[in-house]
């Protein structure tokens, strides 16, 4: 079924502590060739995250901040500038809050998540918001490379014979590029929002296409409403 963050994050974090320099962060940055980190306290929890855009526009304005001040103080000498610099703290760069997951959440949550918040890595953390690994949108894309023989085989073996109790339910699933579409007769209306949303829940399903039909009291009806977005299955 679904895998979670948990599967796919990195163990290994390189991280920044609140009172590490901009110089110290940027070689952070280059040693280990990421884009971004996040920002911890003693206690290992997460209380920001730096990225590479973040430090750019950061020198960015303070360049644009020296110009103007040039024309209204004497300029400072080489090791002084250096100095001020070197002041400027990991905790002074971060976004706060950080944006961050659970090992338990699903991958395909923390990509919406991602997502909204236009964000390349997820910090994970624990129960007390402890750092325990990071999830980068590479991470979380790899899960949706699947085949769609393999989303077929899932969504027809697991979902529909766990929820409809037996693995002969007669439903036919086809799936082309992640879209997948259902066609078959159910016995029980309460079903099909089981199927569904269990369909969503398949890693790599990118939509679904609804083509069952349910018996009401005078007979089978027609499909619902078909394709149909994520979304429009969940509370």
């Amino acid at each position: 079924m679904a895998r979670i963050v948990g599967e796919v994050m990195t163990r290994d974090v390189v991280e920044a502590h609140r009172e590490m320099s901009f110089k110290d962060v940027v070689r952070l940055l280059d040693r280990h060739r990421i884009s971004g980190l996040p920002v911890v306290d003693a206690d290992d929890k997460v209380v920001g995250v730096i990225s590479q855009t973040d430090l750019i526009r950061r020198q960015a304005g303070r360049s644009a901040g020296a110009r103007v001040r040039r024309l209204r103080i004497p300029q400072l000498g080489r090791s002084a500038r250096r100095a001020s610099a070197d002041a400027v703290t990991a905790e002074e760069l971060m976004l706060t809050p950080a944006i961050t997951v659970h090992p338990e959440q699903r991958i395909a949550d923390a990509a919406r998540v991602m997502e909204r918040h236009g964000v390349e890595r997820l910090p994970v953390v624990d129960e007390e918001d402890r750092l325990i690994g990071i999830a980068t949108r590479r991470d979380l894309l790899r899960v949706f490379l699947r085949t769609d023989d393999e989303i077929r085989r899932e969504v027809r073996d697991e979902v529909l014979a766990h929820t409809l109790g037996r693995p002969d339910h007669g439903v036919a699933v086809s799936v082309r590029d992640g879209m997948t579409t259902l066609v078959g007769v159910l016995e029980h209306s309460g079903d099909l929002p089981l199927v569904i949303r269990g369909t969503y829940r398949v890693d790599g399903v990118v939509g679904v296409v609804n083509r069952l039909t349910v018996p009401i009291a005078s007979g089978p009806v027609g499909p619902a409403k078909g394709p149909t977005g994520p979304g429009a299955e969940r509370s």
